[in-house]
């Protein structure tokens, strides 16, 4: 009977695939695990990686790029573990990463997802739990400069959980609004009521999605800075840095039409058009920032 089962949408990866499952065989090795990579069409000859670490994992491969969100609900599809790891291609886990991950989760019936602190290859941290998103975000968001110059703001903190790791790695968890999608492990019947990820995010902020349908549905998020996971931000996206600013832009316009100006039936004119102004503004600050960062092709997450 499997106990856990590992999730990792691969695009391109190459040689941080091999990582990245090395460090899952070595966390899950002394129990029944399973681990799907479903490949979204890479050229890089990664997804030939996975043959290596077979029993344990298989390759699930789509005909063309289907964005993240949808590959990993078919990696969960395809999986049967009561406590799923999503992980990507980029990432690895630390030693005693997963047992801390898990002990958290399973200790508390309403916690669907747990993260781990998560790291650059430099050893600092990426800011991997965070606030709602609102109109701000993009202003003094993680990678944003406004929030390096000003950290100590009451919006810089709201946006990502401030992180001391020396006076934080003793502490159990913290409960978070969400998580990052770069490595979380949940609950497999958490995922299934809320029907998994949504997939017209292609990619970025389905997490942010996914943690705010959690918690909707009576659940919370733990964020777990005991466990170490160290990612490297982007590294599948690099070939195509163009097509991951557009589509991180859109999936934003997605989510702030989702969740911060719903649609939905009003009788109340002033109300109506107060939410289309709303999108108006948003729709062209974001087509502002996405321009910007268009031209600096930096990262943008």
């Amino acid at each position: 009977m499997i106990e856990a089962s590992a999730v990792l949408v691969n695009y391109n990866a190459g040689a941080e695939l091999r990582r990245a499952l090395q460090s899952i065989a070595d966390e899950l090795g002394g129990m029944a695990w399973e681990a799907v990579v479903v490949d979204n069409a890479s050229t890089d000859g990664s997804a030939e990686i996975v043959a290596e670490f077979a029993p344990h994992a298989r390759l699930l491969r789509n005909e063309s790029n289907v964005g993240f969100a949808r590959g990993v609900n078919q990696g969960v599809a395809a999986t049967s573990g009561p406590v799923v790891l999503i992980m990507n291609p980029d990432c690895r886990l630390t030693p005693g990463a997963f047992a801390e991950l898990k002990k958290v989760l399973r200790r508390r019936d309403t916690c669907a997802i747990v993260g781990p602190c998560i790291l650059d290859p430099d050893g600092s941290v990426q800011g991997s739990a965070r606030g709602d998103p609102d109109m701000l975000t993009g202003l003094f968001g993680r990678n944003t400069l406004l929030r390096k110059a000003l950290p100590a703001l009451a919006v810089s903190k709201r946006n990502v959980v401030p992180d001391d790791l020396g006076g934080r790695r003793g502490m159990d968890s913290m409960v978070v609004d969400w998580l990052s999608g770069a490595c979380m492990l949940a609950q497999r019947r958490a995922l299934e009521s809320v029907g998994g990820f949504d997939e017209r995010y292609f990619l970025y902020w389905e997490d942010a999605d996914l943690c705010r349908r959690l918690r909707r549905a009576g659940y919370h998020i733990r964020y777990v800075p005991s466990a170490v996971a160290v990612h490297r931000v982007g590294h599948s996206s690099r070939r195509s840095r163009a097509a991951a600013i557009r589509a991180f832009h859109e999936s934003a316009y997605l989510y702030y039409i989702t969740h911060v100006a719903p649609g939905g039936d009003t009788h109340r004119f002033s109300r109506r058009v107060r939410r289309r102004l709303k999108r108006i503004l948003a729709r062209a600050l974001l087509s502002a920032r996405c321009w910007m960062y268009l031209a600096m092709q930096s990262p943008v997450s």
